[in-house]
């Protein structure tokens, strides 16, 4: 296959919607008390996309997550399925759905059940994928294949809880239950920000390998746009609950239209430029006595 014909596949497969939004949102409260936390949002997710979704706190983008996962209801609008509103009603209809649609959360330590050792954890997604019944010696070389796939052996975890892990142990625990799942989507809501610099490349080298692997779809939750800017082909601009900005990584960064996205960029420090930390917000002397100087 040449290299134009790898870009054709590449463009040809990022057209297929999996996972539409059409004007959803999600209110909190009635009358005058009632919030808006997500206001009438659409977007379209396509199979072996990444997407960031980008927003501060409080800007509605973890809301918007647990609508998709359906964590939390749908006030006004609705999801689709390739093309089919969503079947979330029954039991077996939720089940069928989180097989495909999987998260990592931002704390690994409030996840786990406590009372679940990690065989049991991983034996759950062997199960959710329709493979209870495999010989048991089987799903150990499943187990041991997923965790391998980030960098642990499960020969040194079986028998113990998750919450003996560190907390970057935990997070690759996460991902090696997306490795046994293999869903269509996987939400990632600030998957790297408990753990350290290293880890954190390491993590989402396995998320990317992920994404070429399975062609699966990855939405990242984050407000850090350099990380969104580095992974992401689409990038949506979360503000208030509403997706100010959209687009392609290099027309949202390199050229960013709203006057929020500007804002997010300029508060991120640039090493080739000195910073300003002259601030009307800063006096002299408060600056000298956090740096330890002399004013």
């Amino acid at each position: 296959m040449t290299e134009t014909d790898r870009v054709k596949v590449k463009r040809r497969e990022l057209t297929d919607t999996f996972l539409e939004g059409k004007n959803m949102s999600k209110v909190y409260g009635m009358g005058r008390k009632a919030n808006r936390a997500v206001d009438n949002v659409n977007f379209k997710f396509r199979r072996g996309e990444i997407v960031s979704i980008v927003g501060e706190s409080g800007s509605g983008k973890t809301t918007l997550a647990k609508m998709i996962l359906g964590l939390t209801s749908i006030t006004e609008g609705q999801l689709e399925v390739h093309g089919q509103p969503r079947a979330f009603g029954t039991t077996a209809e939720k089940r069928e759905y989180w097989k495909n649609i999987q998260a990592i959360f931002q704390d690994p330590f409030s996840t786990y059940n406590v009372f679940s050792k990690i065989d049991k954890v991983l034996l759950n997604c062997i199960e959710l994928r329709g493979q209870k019944n495999l010989p048991y010696a089987q799903k150990v070389e499943i187990m041991t294949e997923a965790c391998s796939f980030v960098n642990l052996r499960f020969a040194e975890l079986t028998n113990k809880y998750p919450f003996e892990l560190s907390g970057g142990q935990m997070q690759r625990l996460m991902i090696a239950r997306i490795y046994i799942l293999k869903p269509k989507l996987l939400i990632a809501d600030e998957p790297t920000s408990m753990v350290d610099a290293c880890s954190r490349a390491t993590i989402l080298d396995m998320l990317l390998k992920l994404r070429d692997e399975e062609d699966m779809t990855i939405v990242f939750i984050t407000h850090d746009i350099g990380l969104a800017y580095y992974v992401s082909d689409t990038i949506y601009i979360m503000k208030s609950g509403q997706f100010v900005e959209q687009g392609t990584s290099d027309e949202v960064i390199l050229n960013p239209k709203s006057d929020y996205t500007k804002r997010l960029l300029s508060d991120v420090p640039s090493i080739y430029e000195p910073w300003d930390l002259s601030s009307d917000d800063v006096e002299e002397d408060e600056f000298a006595a956090a740096s330890g100087g002399d004013s």
